[in-house]
């Protein structure tokens, strides 16, 4: 398996302190979390090491990090012993109960915003010649 792109110490320093158990996920989403952003390049025919190896400024690296510290984040800001809902409301004798959640399929996600600023989606513009 590959380095992941981030360590636990780089998410405490960029994302926050985390607590023990925090940082026990974190060290075990990491890989996990770098190895998809590969697969996602993979799909988008570009390989993330190779051009992480190829920016001599190491500008590159650093946006790859930040994504999977993103990602990462995200995934720990989800809960785990309860619904992952961001919004949540109820009612009492209508018997009414509606909800948002964070994660509609559950698990990892990575949005477009990030794979664009990984340079894997970029806008393609083409046209037909009608004659």
């Amino acid at each position: 398996m590959a380095q992941p792109f981030a360590t636990v110490n780089e998410m405490t320093e960029l994302f926050r302190a985390m607590t023990a158990d925090e940082q026990a996920r974190a060290a075990k989403l990491l890989p996990i979390v770098s190895d998809t952003l590969r697969v996602e390049g993979r799909n988008a025919g570009k390989d993330l090491d190779r051009m992480i190896a190829a920016d001599c400024s190491g500008a590159y690296a650093n946006v790859v990090k930040s994504v999977t510290v993103d990602v990462t984040a995200r995934a720990l800001m989800t809960p785990t012993n309860e619904a992952p809902m961001s919004q949540y409301s109820q009612s009492a004798l209508g018997y009414s109960v509606s909800g948002t959640f964070l994660v509609p399929g559950g698990g990892l996600f990575v949005k477009r915003e990030e794979l664009r600023r990984l340079g894997l989606r970029v806008q393609k513009g083409g046209c037909i010649r009608l004659d």
